[in-house]
């Protein structure tokens, strides 16, 4: 039997009188690729950035590896924090680093001197390979166009090999082209990886191409929860409003 990779159980989460969490709910199984739909301050990104703790939630459970994270203090979530990648919608690219100081940055802080040595190399070219990108090694951010940023951004992601990956707005800012381009390559990447992925998003296409299951948070709980195919025959007035 599949056992959930992470479990948010009747979460909580306000910012003054703004309650963008109430008593929310999901598991995301091994292996799957969930995407989270919602109009914009529904409390999409919160609720990604509760589930690693860089945005702690008032009240509630949160299971992530079998790690109850709301108990946990900084030094072990860094250690679990090394096993979740995570892609954020601005990419978060260091300007003045090139390619491959940008995916050696994960590396410093979770890797030995001498298993940096040793591995550093390989790990970046193969982090780099995956996403077809192996000669801006040596470039500069700026030398890049916003869809190869978004493929660096995802290899340093990868260079850990997480368990866990989750994209904040993976496709925002893109051509149609060019998400239709990085949504294929996140199920490339969940089926080498054997990865679970949380997305986050409301570009359509990257729904239909990346989802096993979308998650619907609407007014902080989760409103619906089926395939994508299933959701656009909706008749509900809530749902409708997202696919027309």
């Amino acid at each position: 039997m599949e056992m959930p990779v992470i479990t948010v159980e009747k979460v909580n989460k306000s910012f003054g009188s703004n309650h963008v969490l109430k008593n929310f709910s999901m598991q995301v199984m091994q292996g799957e690729n969930l995407v989270v739909l919602g109009k914009s301050g529904s409390g999409k990104s919160v609720l990604i950035k509760c589930i690693i703790k860089l945005i702690e939630a008032d009240s509630g459970k949160i299971i992530l590896l079998d790690e109850p994270i709301m108990e946990r203090e900084e030094e072990e979530l860094d250690q679990l924090r090394s096993k979740v990648g995570f892609l954020f919608q601005s990419n978060a690219l260091y300007d003045s680093m090139t390619v491959r100081e940008n995916l050696e940055f994960p590396l410093r802080r979770h890797w030995s001197k001498q298993e940096r040595e040793a591995g550093s190399e390989q790990a970046v070219m193969e982090a780099l390979e995956d996403v077809g990108l192996a000669h801006t090694v040596d470039l500069m951010p700026s030398e890049l166009s916003g869809g190869m940023r978004k493929r660096v951004a995802l290899a340093r992601s990868l260079i850990l090999k997480p368990k866990v990956i989750l994209y904040d707005e993976p496709t925002t800012g893109l051509d149609p082209a060019t998400s239709r381009e990085i949504s294929n390559l996140m199920v490339e990447v969940q089926e080498k990886y054997h990865s679970t992925s949380v997305i986050i998003s409301h570009d359509m296409n990257c729904i239909r191409i990346t989802s096993n299951r979308v998650i619907m948070l609407i007014d902080g709980t989760c409103y619906a929860e089926d395939l994508y195919e299933n959701l656009i025959k909706s008749k509900d007035p809530k749902i409708r409003e997202f696919f027309e």
